[in-house]
């Protein structure tokens, strides 16, 4: 048993708490002339943010394993999470991402009573609430897969049935955005995964097929889909049809071979013909369709090579396309009980109602690029007549991770906004919810040779007079790519997080509309549920912050714990708990106990404000990566608190804390108690076992107290976050 222990700093007498004192004994030493001064510019006019931590530090729910949703919302696993000490929630909506169809509510009605076409939930609230919901399939789906759709489907494009086909969505057309539809082409593309040869297309086409369109290759260095603005789309000598006439044409493209990894159709005007649903619903009757694509070569005497591989699954040649028509059946719905991405977006009664909101307002989703707009309306609808508070609408999740152009993006956004603004004007919309980018998002070059997503989609909404339409601006943080994450990713917080905001700002983002990071963690594989995980954590949140930002979502609250789908051999990724087979919480992870030392030490929890200045000090290595960061509040209490990351995994970091008022002429310090509470190794270090990975020791921070003076030295102990937290001297 350890027996307290009472050390003496500059003769006063430091106190210590728990059972872990001996970790504590590097905390506070007498100062020595390494020390490094670590300063707070706290004059009045040098605020970097004010926030209140409720509405500021947020977490997020998702899609779960149907299996798990009922244990995950049980009261005594709700009442674990909540001690983590977030705030406000963000709703993620998954569906998008699959490429399926969203029911928020499992009753409704179906454009085709026969229980198919267009299906829009039901918005009269019933006595039964709902627990769960899913999404559906899309049957005339154009992806083998994109950001998101790597697991579950099929493109129609190559599957190998001409019964089949890809549709493009009926609201990118003339009768729904009121532009002609040459300003919203849609597309398709064959990556044949390796350069190749091709002079010749065969195009099956359905109905309603392309009138107009070109069939191009792709000249670059770059990737057509991922790196756009790193090459061109060129026509081939013959590729531009100007009257097409459906059916199933064979095209010699070019005299000669042209060698390359892409071929794109690009389509710009419709025969506006009906499609097997009937002309009943007019959706039916606009757009494009194709049942089935074949590229590659035709010789001299008429013989084609397809290079093309027809197979229902993943196994097909990668396709892509620009939207897909959101009309399914009943059959469609497909839910394997332990998987995520066929299970449950929990049913919203269950979510507003089970504690997990904590009360507050949340960010609710709408589906968006495979839904319709009435359907939103519907959905908003419910939530407003059941009374559930909602402070803003985030638009549809991850479009550029579906490849669609901001352009179409914008036009899809204005439909919603006016179907969502008819239930409430005082609805507060945004987007687009990015994927977790670290620099701008390039799509191909449009006709002025403009290639930043996120400006051209600004510039839609003001070309339409409707920027009032966009009220904030979201995105995700995911910074590291790959299931290894070294020791050193850590050095490139907070910079990415500050780089990518400065990116929105720059393509055009007016000041007055907030920036919300609304789904965020280190992707990091199992450097996630190590101490890793707690220093990256504080340093982005905390980052995120003092570059302007108004509130910050970590993903997620619930304690679903599997290996990561790209990381295979991990069980570290995305939570603040690991489970047992049964989803019941088993253990706390270091990024447990950062949200509590983030929420609930370094910021004053509640509804009151927090004023946050800059901390800036030059602890470097050799390498020159910035070893501790800093970050100040001014607290309601009046207490500052300021919380310092130390990189260095091996060494602690002895510093002195200054406070510079009036731009420097006057200097303050720590005066009289001071409270220091602090998270390391010494306290937390993971155990890598797969599914049955652990932490030992397993403590939550360590807590102190000094008699501070102006010559105090705090030592941070290595790899740690450490919270210092008191009065200064007048």
């Amino acid at each position: 048993m350890l027996m307290p222990i009472f050390s003496l700093v500059h003769g006063k007498t430091l106190r210590r708490s728990g059972t872990l004192a001996l970790a504590l004994t590097s905390i506070l030493v007498a100062l020595s002339a390494g020390a490094q001064v670590v300063r707070v510019d706290m004059t009045p006019g040098h605020v970097v943010n004010t926030f209140k931590p409720r509405y500021a530090l947020g977490s997020t729910v998702d899609r779960v394993p149907s299996n798990a949703t009922d244990t995950f919302f049980r009261p005594d696993q709700v009442a674990q999470i909540q001690q983590a000490g977030w705030g406000v929630i963000s709703y993620r909506q998954n569906t998008d991402l699959f490429v399926q169809a969203w029911h928020w509510n499992p009753k409704g009605t179906w454009s085709d009573p026969r229980g198919q076409g267009y299906f829009v939930g039901d918005p009269h609230p019933a006595q039964e609430m709902i627990r769960h919901s899913y999404g559906y399939q899309l049957r005339h789906r154009g992806f083998t897969r994109n950001g998101g759709s790597e697991f579950d489907g099929y493109s129609r494009l190559d599957d190998g049935d001409l019964e089949s086909y890809w549709k493009s969505n009926p609201y990118l057309s003339q009768p729904f955005t009121a532009e002609d539809d040459s300003l919203h082409p849609q597309w398709v593309v064959v990556n044949l995964e390796n350069s190749a040869e091709v002079n010749a297309m065969r195009i099956a086409w359905a109905e309603p097929y392309a009138r107009v369109y070109q069939v191009q290759y792709w000249v670059g260095a770059g990737d057509a889909m991922d790196e756009q603005d790193k090459g061109q789309w060129r026509t081939f000598s013959v590729g531009s049809i100007s009257d097409g006439q459906g059916g199933t044409p064979t095209l010699r493209l070019d005299s000669a071979p042209v060698r390359t990894k892409f071929v794109r159709i690009l389509m710009t005007q419709s025969s506006n013909t009906c499609d097997t649903h009937g002309a009943e619903d007019r959706r039916n009757c606009v757009g494009y369709a194709i049942r089935e694509l074949y590229l590659g070569t035709i010789d001299s005497g008429g013989q084609f090579t397809d290079l093309i591989h027809h197979s229902p699954d993943q196994k097909q040649t990668l396709t892509l396309c620009s939207s897909v028509d959101p009309w399914h059946d009943a059959a469609d719905l497909y839910v394997a009980p332990d998987r995520m991405e066929s299970g449950d977006q929990p049913g919203f009664d269950l979510f507003f109602t089970s504690g997990i909101t904590r009360g507050l307002p949340a960010i609710i989703p709408v589906a968006l690029l495979y839904s319709t707009p009435e359907d939103a309306a519907a959905q908003m609808t419910y939530i407003k007549r059941r009374g559930y508070p909602v402070s803003y609408i985030e638009m549809g999740e991850e479009a550029d991770g579906q490849y669609m152009l901001p352009e179409d993006y914008g036009a899809l956004y204005l439909q919603f906004a006016d179907r969502l603004h008819g239930v409430d004007p005082k609805l507060k919309l945004g987007g687009p919810a990015f994927q977790g980018v670290t620099e701008d998002i390039k799509a191909w070059p449009d006709p002025l040779g403009r290639t930043s997503w996120f400006a051209r989609f600004l510039n839609y909404l003001k070309g339409h007079g409707r920027l009032q339409d966009l009220t904030f601006m979201s995105f995700e943080h995911y910074p590291y790519e790959g299931c290894e994450t070294p020791w050193q990713n850590l050095y490139q917080e907070p910079e990415l997080i500050t780089h990518i905001m400065k990116v929105w700002r720059d393509d055009g983002l007016p000041q007055h509309l907030p920036l919300l990071d609304t789904e965020t963690n280190a992707h990091g594989g199992e450097a996630a549920v190590d101490i890793f995980g707690a220093l990256w954590l504080a340093d982005s949140f905390a980052g995120f912050l003092s570059a302007g930002g108004q509130s910050t979502y970590y993903y997620h609250d619930l304690p679903y714990s599997p290996a990561h789908p790209a990381c295979p051999n991990s069980w570290g990724t995305y939570h603040m708990f690991m489970v047992d087979k049964d989803y019941q919480i088993r253990q706390r992870t270091a990024q447990f106990y950062a949200a509590q030392l983030i929420t609930s030490e370094w910021a004053q929890p509640g509804d009151e404000v927090d004023r946050q200045f800059l901390a800036t000090g030059d602890i470097k290595d050799a390498q020159g990566h910035t070893l501790v960061t800093a970050y100040a509040l001014e607290r309601p209490d009046r207490e500052w608190a300021l919380m310092l990351i130390n990189k260095d995994h091996d060494h602690p970091q002895p510093i002195r804390i200054q406070f510079d008022d009036e731009n420097g002429k006057r200097q303050h310090t720590f005066t009289g108690s001071v409270t220091i509470i602090s998270f390391g190794k010494a306290q937390y270090q993971w155990h890598p076992a797969r599914k049955n990975g652990y932490a030992d020791p397993d403590h939550p921070p360590a807590k102190s107290s000094v008699h501070a003076t102006a010559t105090t030295v705090y030592t941070l102990p290595a790899a740690s976050v450490t919270v210092v937290r008191g009065r200064l001297n007048s």
